[in-house]
């Protein structure tokens, strides 16, 4: 029961974060992806408070926190933070509504009560 709580109230997060949400490259051309570690990870769902971000991400039953990295820069009225996958999770127990993460604003480097956006697109989860 607490999951589907969590996970509604992530979802209807993601519903009202979504305008924040954008690719966009930092860099011209293709220094942008070279210089940044693993790939793009599109999201499920994420929530930005309580000076946290989660994030819900695909998972085939093996993702960890330490599989992904969350890149942080500087923005014009806070911070961005973009996902990024930095091992493959290849396991084959996919958990259709992905799995969350979890990083305090402390463990980003973001202050306490800051403005935070996401640059990820999202992925929509699998009817059942």
């Amino acid at each position: 029961m607490t999951s589907k709580i969590t996970l509604a109230v992530v979802l209807a997060a993601a519903t009202l974060t979504s305008g924040c949400a954008t690719v966009r490259s930092w860099l011209p051309g293709d220094q942008a992806a070279a210089s940044l570690p693993g790939q793009l990870e599109p999201i499920h769902a994420v929530a930005i408070a309580q000076d946290q971000a989660v994030f819900w991400v695909s998972s085939n039953g093996c993702t960890r926190k330490t599989d992904l990295t969350p890149v942080v820069r500087p923005a014009r009225d806070g911070s961005v933070i973009t996902l990024r996958r930095i091992r493959e999770d290849r396991c084959a127990e996919v958990q259709p509504q992905g799995v969350e993460m979890r990083w305090s604003f402390e463990e980003l480097g973001i202050a306490p009560g800051a403005r935070v956006s996401v640059e990820n697109p999202y992925q929509m989860t699998p009817s059942a």
